[in-house]
């Protein structure tokens, strides 16, 4: 039981150093070779954060456990919203002003809305991944496109990520950066998952609880670390972008992967607890940090306390369903 927690502990804190050093040898290849801060900001950040959750995915699926992945994807994007946007919301009221973010908040939508679909019959096939990923290409081509096409168009966003990602660094040094990232997230994720599992055994819960929570926060640290910083630097539609972007990863690639190794048996439960609860959080998200032409999206502390209260109401809901 000690070397399980061990194993948890240590491959969440090297996931979160990990993925920190992945991102930012992907972002400095891509500046190195002349990729807008606007596109890398879209894609490769988005993807560099989610990948905790995605080797994750993996590694449950190879090890026989896939409930741990999907609840993993599904629990993700809860902590997001509810711990990471909340969290971030109390440290500093957040002003929302991206036209960006604002056409990529209906392909969030949609996303949840195919996911739920094909899981609606308590099953996730590798045609229904195929569905997911075909999705998630769709989106990405999108967002690469749209940020050629608006590179100079003055939207906050792009002047953050312009702030933000660094071009100093050497593609030799980015090209290191990233393989180191990239090794070391992988044996993190390895030894979380074995490690999750057996606590899970241990303790008698199912692997999709501990997808849900334990797993889920855990892989949401980067999320939340990126926020943070963003918050304090008062770059809030990178914090907010941030978490949009991990969550159409998180369904669209994280969910899709157990579905690729073999059928996955969906419980009951995340229809009509689990789900529910992902959407609810998402709708006043958008309530809160739409932004209309004259008037840019608020997140206040008081709906910062209102997500991560709701948030720590659903954790309590999981443990004593469990």
């Amino acid at each position: 039981m000690l070397i399980s927690l061990a194993a948890v502990i240590g491959g969440f804190i090297l996931l979160v150093w990990s993925a920190d050093r992945f991102v930012i040898g992907a972002s400095s290849i891509a500046s190195n070779l002349g990729v807008s801060p606007l596109v890398i900001g879209l894609t490769i950040v988005g993807f560099g954060t989610s990948a905790p959750e995605i080797l994750i995915s993996v590694f449950s699926a190879l090890q026989d456990i896939p409930a741990m992945g999907v609840g993993n994807a599904i629990g993700s994007n809860i902590a997001n919203i509810g711990l990471i946007l909340g969290t971030s919301a109390l440290i500093s009221p957040m002003l929302i002003s991206s036209g960006i973010l604002n056409r990529e908040m209906p392909f969030l939508i949609a996303a949840m809305l195919l996911a739920l679909i094909l899981i609606w019959n308590l099953s996730l096939s590798a045609l229904d991944a195929y569905f997911l990923l075909a999705l998630l290409a769709f989106i990405l081509v999108w967002m690469i496109y749209k940020g050629l096409k608006e590179r100079d168009n003055g939207d906050p966003l792009q002047s953050e990520f312009n702030d933000e990602i660094s071009t100093n660094m050497t593609l030799k040094v980015a090209c290191l950066w990233l393989m180191v990232g990239l090794f070391i997230l992988v044996g993190s994720s390895r030894a979380l998952v074995w490690g999750a599992s057996n606590i899970a055994t241990y303790f008698g819960v199912s692997d999709l609880v501990i997808g849900l929570t334990i797993v889920a926060i855990g892989t949401s640290l980067p999320e939340l670390a990126a926020s943070i910083v963003s918050v304090l630097k008062k770059e809030y539609d990178i914090a907010i972008g941030n978490i949009i972007g991990s969550n159409i990863f998180n369904i669209l690639a994280v969910m899709a992967v157990p579905g690729l190794f073999q059928t996955v048996a969906v419980d009951s439960v995340v229809l009509y607890r689990d789900i529910p609860v992902m959407f609810a959080l998402t709708f006043v998200m958008i309530l809160f940090a739409y932004s209309w032409k004259n008037r840019p999206g608020r997140i206040t502390r008081t709906s910062g306390l209102l997500l991560l209260v709701c948030f720590l109401g659903y954790q309590g809901a999981v443990f004593l369903d469990s």
